[in-house]
């Protein structure tokens, strides 16, 4: 066991590896629902169109400084408008130590799974 497994496990950290790295719609509300980030990495004119009131917005190509803005100790839910940008997305944050998934099908999959969607 690593110094950093130790470490995670010493302070309740879930294992990253043990989020799958894409999840559908009602998954990711639940996740939400139940503490994880939202992370909404569309460019700005897709933000104005509607977004997951809780999501936090940072465009895929600043997704090197979302970490700041995010839960250090919870999973982070990564969507856009399909699931293509999102997939990238949580791979770099997952590669920076976040629990990070990607929505499959994107905030059209959250909104049918019940999630709220402000315009």
């Amino acid at each position: 066991m690593s110094l950093r497994d130790t470490l995670d496990r010493l302070l309740g950290r879930t294992d990253p590896s043990s989020l799958p790295s894409t999840i559908d719609g009602p998954t990711a509300v639940r996740l939400v629902r139940d503490g994880a980030g939202l992370l909404d990495v569309r460019e700005r004119t897709e933000w104005s169109t509607g977004h997951a009131p809780q999501a936090v917005h940072v465009p895929l190509s600043d997704v090197s400084v979302a970490p700041r803005r995010l839960p250090k100790d919870a999973p982070v839910v990564v969507m856009c408008a399909s699931g293509m940008r999102s997939r990238i997305a949580a791979k770099q944050l997952r590669g920076l130590g976040l629990q990070a998934t990607s929505l499959s099908g994107g905030i059209g999959a959250w909104q049918a799974a019940g999630g709220a969607v402000r315009r």
